[in-house]
């Protein structure tokens, strides 16, 4: 009992700039394999698949990312919730919501996997997706999506592990996971001559592949929150707890995506070579996306435990030390993947005029990365403070309805790629501001009335 504790980071306690970048490295990990599930669909497709198939798969990016996005911000109600109830020492409390977490995930991650196969066609289709990728995107969309419901568990087990300080074991079954994906897609592209379908069942079954592999895990666990098969049952009060934290944490993940789809449509009217030269660059987003959410979820969970221990001084420390990792993380992952850009997009394509036409994309973004950290772990600070409509409400104006009227009226100014992407860093910097400004009162109100009931309320 005693080796098992020693290997979970001490949350409330200890040096915090030290223990948050140890729980983070193994998280940051994680998420690169998590990226590497439709990253590699898109490298496979791109080099061995056939023509076209790498505008399909690259055309749905934007569309995968708007649902995986909810079901990423449900596992982050989760993180949430534990964090707070193992820092507040209640055992029972987090066994709940433990249990409660899984079912509402898995029910999730079904009513997640309905929705975007039944919008598929028409969303694809209003986003403007070329004639030529509509079939394969389709095809990719139905096929990919079966995972869900695995994905959504997992996200769920990693949230409960993270809470806990525990980031090592869904590295281990994600790693596992993600080399399986990889080997399945050269398996089903190369020998099997699948292309765009054989890469999204190789998606699909590492998905499922993840979530039993962390749910056995849970069932070993001897910790509060072990799952058992006689206690798996809804808790109709944790469940709208994690509903109100995780919907609007899934909701702000989606609308980023939402004013994708629009900045998708505008990339949409530029010919071929450039739709997919955005596909092969919008890799680069994600994988340093995910690479500085691995400090939101510290965040989350650090600023979560120490506001359920009752302790101020480590909440603002929390979220100063991972603003520092998150933005460091940014400047530095951006500007290598810009040195090193012909490599990168030449592992997703062989043709040259699409690699220019990515780098178009990488001149902007790669510098910008770091503002964007100033909005996501300001997101995810008030998110552990159980602060999550307000923030979602300025995301919403931030960066979809700001996004949505730069593609309209600003863009067709003088409609060059230049333009469009440039609305990224602006709308960051927009959001971060006020996201800031947000969080400084929601902290003032918790350190007035923190005590160890206090993650008890809502906001």
């Amino acid at each position: 009992m005693h080796a098992k504790s020693s290997r979970r980071l001490t949350i409330t306690q200890g040096s915090i700039f030290k223990n948050l970048l140890l729980f983070s490295l193994p998280l940051m990990l994680s998420n690169v394999l998590q990226v590497l599930f439709n990253m590699s669909d898109v490298a496979v497709v791109g080099r061995w698949g056939s023509d076209g198939a790498l505008g399909s798969v690259g055309s749905t990016t934007t569309y995968v990312a708007l649902f995986t996005g909810l079901l990423i911000g449900l596992g982050a109600g989760v993180n949430a919730v534990v964090a707070q109830r193992i820092g507040a020492g209640d055992d029972e409390g987090t066994s709940k919501v433990s249990h409660t977490g899984f079912i509402v995930s898995l029910i999730f991650g079904v009513i997640v996997a309905a929705l975007a196969m039944g919008l598929a066609r028409p969303v694809l289709i209003l986003m403007g997706t070329k004639e030529q990728f509509l079939d394969g995107a389709l095809l990719y969309i139905y096929i990919y999506f079966t995972g869900a419901p695995g994905t959504a568990v997992y996200n769920y087990g990693n949230g409960v592990f993270s809470a806990d300080g525990d980031t090592k074991k869904p590295l281990i079954f994600l790693s596992a996971a993600g080399i399986t994906n990889v080997l399945l897609n050269l398996f089903f592209v190369i020998v099997c001559n699948l292309s765009v379908a054989g890469v999204a069942i190789a998606s699909s079954i590492s998905q499922w592949l993840s979530c039993v592999l962390i749910v056995i895990a849970l069932v070993k666990s001897s910790r509060p929150y072990r799952l058992s098969a006689r206690l798996l049952k809804i808790d109709k009060r944790i469940a709208e707890r994690l509903l109100v934290i995780g919907l609007p944490a899934g909701i702000q993940n989606a609308i980023f995506q939402i004013a994708n789809l629009f900045i998708q449509a505008g990339v949409n009217s530029f010919d071929p070579t450039v739709v997919e030269g955005n596909s092969a660059a919008v890799n680069a987003d994600t994988l340093v996306f995910e690479l500085m959410a691995a400090f939101y979820t510290g965040c989350t969970s650090f600023i979560g435990q120490n506001f359920g221990a009752g302790d101020r001084d480590r909440i603002l420390k929390s979220y100063f030390v991972a603003l520092f990792y998150s933005a460091a993380a940014g400047l530095v992952f951006g500007l290598l993947i810009f040195a090193c850009g012909d490599a990168f997009l030449s592992i997703f394509t062989t043709s040259p005029e699409v690699v220019e036409a990515g780098k178009l994309r990488l001149e902007i973004l790669c510098f910008s990365y770091a503002i964007s950290a100033f909005m996501d772990n300001t997101i995810a600070a008030a998110r552990g403070l159980n602060k999550t409509v307000v923030p979602t409400i300025m995301v919403i104006l931030g960066s979809c309805v700001f996004r949505v009227l730069w593609v309209f009226f600003v863009f067709p100014v003088e409609g060059t790629t230049t333009l469009l992407y440039l609305l990224y860093p602006v709308s960051w910097a927009i959001t971060a501001a006020a996201e800031i400004i947000y969080f400084v009162f929601a902290y003032k109100k918790a350190v007035r009335v923190l005590t160890p009931a206090a993650p008890e309320t809502t906001g």
